[in-house]
């Protein structure tokens, strides 16, 4: 039997498949109940169980009391989509294609392919990725379910939307049911989620550790298995404001971390996973239930998340001693907060140095409740049960491969391997002449990856980096390549604007050519007029390409570009001049502008830029452009 074939015959089974899947010696009896508790953006040091002086997390610190405190787990990605692929199904999320966090997009993307073209300011093609976790993949969700289980997720999911979501994949139940990145608008009611309405000041992680208890408490008698995968703490960056005003009492300005909202958002997160597990204490469910806490990627160590002003001048926190954080693939980015309780097997208040990974879970929860997988399956990911048991798990790699530049963290793409102490990471196209650049790191003796050791230990380079090229061969892999369009001058200004996106700058014939390559071509320049308040956008251009234009503004207080400070409008397709205005109304000082002409490939030609004020004073204006060598164009 197929294994789609196979899949589709469980399901219809539902709970009667569980004779086909459990051992007869344990036929007839009571399986462990599972709940699986993931945080989001939680890093490896935001809890005080693993070293933060700030954060309060008792009841976190209090699983590893019941159970076994991992230090060396690892997410398969350091972003959110890629590792629930991971965990959902036990495979490297390269191998599934998803390896963003695209799942959101309306776009249905099942096939990840290498881009066909990049800006020239970028040295490597790099990969779409996948926007659908598709139902090929048998889930662990469904193991469970056909095993006799009831199922229920309850939180983020982020793996698509219909029909890819909890409810096509497994899960009996699904809350609040929806696809987004993270809770709509925001965490304090109201909200945005189209079926869910909250009272006002309801707080969402409170409602959702609150449907949690609430199935706990009408499926006390039957097994169950749970995905409790808390938004908390992705942006939007809000909070109870009497919870903020504490962690602003307590913030010291020697701590890296004191962001008090971020204090405010993991002290919610706290008390969410105490009020479920005590519930599983008050039902006499504790002894029966396996429970895993782990977070899906590391923490946002940057002073915003997608351009969102932050009043505090510090960033959301810090992931040190580790280096980097959320979207890179340094320590920070993919080691994970990890504690596994198994009543009656895991000795109580253990810790564990084991190598483990995101793509464990599923085989290991499988071992831990006595099923078998499909006939068939394979999994990337490993049974971490003898680590459980105290014995040697028997592995001393992990792999990552995140093939994307990401402009908040100045993130390359890259893959690296961890064999025992030691971690290579291949940058690719990042050398001289576009070959690919080696970073190598003793993790022992440098958890903070400070000292490359790559140019004195070449053997070591080229014995880690044949394990790189067999992995990513193993698992199908999409590989970035040297981008043929390369060129280093484009990365220079032009008369004080810089290309983004999908375009390069260039002179051509006394204007400004924007030569876009794909669907986001824009750029940006930070020498604006000294102006505070509202203010107009003016240019002309001429152009054959698509979409409309959008023009974003910063201020001081709201440094990235951000759709909420931003206009939209029209534009003319014909190859022929125009002018457009768009007027901005900017709150506070002007430190930033940014133009998006469209939308598509092509050539886009601009005879000026003007800023002035809404009665037509001209506060600054671009006209008389000059070629990155400052010399004036014919």
């Amino acid at each position: 039997m197929s294994t789609t074939t196979r899949r589709d015959f469980l399901r219809a089974l539902g709970g009667g498949a569980a004779a086909l899947l459990a051992p007869r010696a344990a036929r007839g009896a009571r399986r462990p109940n599972v709940l699986f508790i993931m945080a989001d953006d939680l890093g490896w040091h935001d809890t005080s169980l693993y070293g933060s002086t700030f954060y309060e997390t008792p009841h976190i610190d209090a699983l590893a009391k019941r159970g076994m405190r991992f230090t060396n787990a690892y997410a398969a990605n350091p972003l959110c989509s890629p590792t629930r692929a991971s965990i959902m199904t036990g495979l490297y999320p390269a191998r599934i294609g998803i390896t963003t966090p695209a799942c959101h997009l309306r776009q249905v993307v099942l096939e990840q392919k290498l881009r066909e073209q990049a800006p020239p300011t970028q040295k490597a093609l790099t990969c779409g990725s996948v926007t659908r976790l598709e139902q090929k993949y048998f889930t662990v969700a469904e193991a469970f379910k056909a095993a006799g289980y009831t199922t229920a997720h309850f939180g983020k999911w982020h793996l698509g939307h219909e029909p890819y979501d909890p409810l096509h994949q497994g899960f009996d139940a699904d809350f609040p049911h929806w696809p987004g990145p993270g809770p709509a608008g925001s965490y304090v009611a109201p909200w945005r989620f189209p079926k869910l309405k909250g009272k006002p000041g309801e707080h969402i992680e409170d409602r959702v550790a609150n449907e949690v208890v609430k199935f706990l408490g009408a499926h006390r008698e039957e097994p169950f298995f749970i995905t409790y995968w808390c938004f908390s703490v992705h942006s939007p960056y809000d909070a109870k404001a009497k919870l903020i005003e504490k962690y602003k009492a307590k913030a010291d300005p020697k701590n890296p971390q004191r962001h008090p909202v971020m204090g405010a958002m993991i002290q919610s997160l706290d008390e969410g996973v105490g009020r479920v597990v005590g519930t599983l204490d008050k039902l006499g469910l504790a002894d029966d239930t396996i429970i895993v806490f782990f977070s899906d990627n590391g923490g946002v160590h940057w002073k915003g998340n997608r351009g969102e002003g932050n009043p505090y001048d510090c960033p959301i926190t810090s992931n040190a001693p580790l280096r980097g954080g959320k979207a890179t693939i340094y320590e920070g980015g993919t080691r994970e907060p990890c504690i596994v309780i198994w009543p009656g097997t895991v000795k109580p208040g253990t810790q564990s140095d084991a190598l483990i990974a995101s793509i464990d879970f599923h085989p290991t929860l499988l071992d831990m409740a006595g099923l078998k997988p499909q006939q068939g399956q394979r999994f990337d990911g490993m049974s971490i049960v003898p680590a459980l048991k105290g014995k040697p798990l028997g592995r001393d790699t992990v792999f990552c491969h995140f093939p994307h530049y990401v402009k908040a963290t100045g993130n390359l793409p890259g893959t690296y391997v961890r064999k025992g102490d030691w971690k290579l990471i291949r940058f690719y196209a990042d050398g001289p002449d576009q070959a690919d650049r080696f970073e190598l790191y003793n993790l022992r003796d440098d958890l903070g990856e400070t000292t490359n050791l790559a140019d004195a230990q070449p053997a070591r380079v080229k014995e880690l980096n044949a394990l790189i090229s067999q992995h990513l061969e193993a698992i199908g892999a999409v590989v970035p390549v040297a981008n043929p369009r390369y060129n280093p001058n484009a990365l220079t200004d032009v008369a004080g604007w810089r290309a983004g996106g999908t375009c390069s700058l260039a002179v051509r014939g006394g204007n400004l050519r924007v030569q876009s390559t794909g669907g986001d071509p824009y750029f940006s320049t930070s020498q604006v007029p000294q102006a505070s308040g509202p203010v107009v956008f003016k240019v002309r251009m001429k152009l054959a390409t698509k979409g409309q234009a959008q023009a974003f503004w910063t201020t001081p207080e709201a440094r990235r570009f951000h759709r909420s400070r931003s206009v939209v409008f029209p534009l003319h397709h014909d190859g022929a001049w125009h002018d457009y205005q768009a007027a901005l109304p900017v709150k506070g000082r002007l430190v930033g502008l940014r133009l998006d002409p469209g939308t598509a490939p092509g050539d886009i030609d601009i005879a000026w830029i003007r800023v002035c004020r809404p009665d037509g004073t001209v506060l600054k204006q671009w006209q008389t452009w000059r070629g990155a060598s400052g010399q004036r164009n014919p």
